[in-house]
């Protein structure tokens, strides 16, 4: 990153720190909350018209603009997740979300991990959702997709090394930093990004086809392609392109076309601290699950 961009991303995000916005989406109407992991609004709004189970898809602006922030201001002390199943591919809420703050926390990555794609498969977290709703009944479900998120499933990008399996971002082997470097063009991120988003949009139409309730389809965040000299998604970064993620609302009617056969290996909650000070991280990672 240039010596201006660097110095107008620390601007902004020292500002970031102070300021709070968008709205948390608990203040919004649904049942079931289905997060795209770094999904623009203008991607999704983009291919909407192909999916004939999503609705027309609406702007809000996002509380935060990375999935670290985005989980701490939506989930940390907030009363509702109580009686909210969450599901998630998302391997940052090792370090902010409690399992025992929710009525089920059931974090997919930690045993569904596919190594050779480098993320969380999102059929994985499909079916786990599934499971959940009919097994538990929540009040609220969420169903956090790692998709479109990098890597990009369908059409991988040459030189990207997939995710972090520690909750951190890794600064090189991404495609923000090889876009950034001017080693691949915005045409091709963009591509590969939007068939990211089909990837898992035929999951989502699953989901909605075996779950009853009313569907918020939205993201945690957005992505920067070089605006403000900007890419990705740092952290506390009140811009636009971030904070703006879609909103569609989905139908959802269990018709039983789908028979989940994933499950975790062992059971609900698997994140807490043992009496020993062992973190629930560490003996998984002895078991080989991480």
């Amino acid at each position: 990153m240039s010596r201006l961009g660097t110095a107008c991303l620390r601007t902004l995000q020292a500002a970031g720190r102070r300021l709070s916005y968008g709205t948390n989406v608990f203040e919004r109407e649904w049942d079931v909350l289905v997060v795209l992991d770094a999904c623009r609004a203008d991607l999704l709004r983009s291919v909407a018209s192909e999916y004939e189970f999503l609705g027309p898809v609406e702007t809000v602006r996002s509380v935060g603009s990375s999935s670290s922030e985005w989980l701490e201001k939506t989930f940390e002390g907030h009363p509702e997740t109580t009686q909210t199943v969450m599901v998630t591919g998302n391997t940052w809420t090792d370090r902010y979300l409690e399992a025992d703050a929710f009525a089920a926390l059931d974090e997919v990555w930690k045993y569904a991990w596919d190594g050779e794609a480098g993320t969380v498969p999102a059929a994985a977290v499909t079916d786990r959702a599934i499971a959940l709703a009919r097994d538990r009944d929540p009040d609220r479900l969420v169903a956090h997709y790692m998709q479109p998120h990098h890597p990009f499933v369908p059409d991988p990008i040459a030189g990207d090394e997939g995710l972090a399996r520690t909750g951190e971002e890794s600064n090189e082997g991404n495609p923000w930093v090889l876009l950034r470097r001017g080693e691949v063009g915005v045409d091709r991120v963009w591509d590969a990004y939007e068939a990211n988003l089909r990837h898992v949009l035929s999951e989502v139409e699953s989901l909605a086809a075996n779950v009853d309730g009313r569907i918020a389809v939205t993201a945690d965040h957005g992505n920067l392609f070089g605006e403000w000299g900007l890419y990705g998604h740092p952290m506390y970064t009140p811009v636009p392109a971030l904070l703006a993620v879609p909103w569609a609302m989905v139908d959802g009617e269990d018709t039983g076309t789908r028979d989940p056969t994933l499950a975790p290996p062992e059971p609900l909650p698997v994140s807490r601290v043992h009496e020993d000070g062992e973190t629930e991280r560490g003996r998984l990672r002895a078991l080989g699950y991480l």
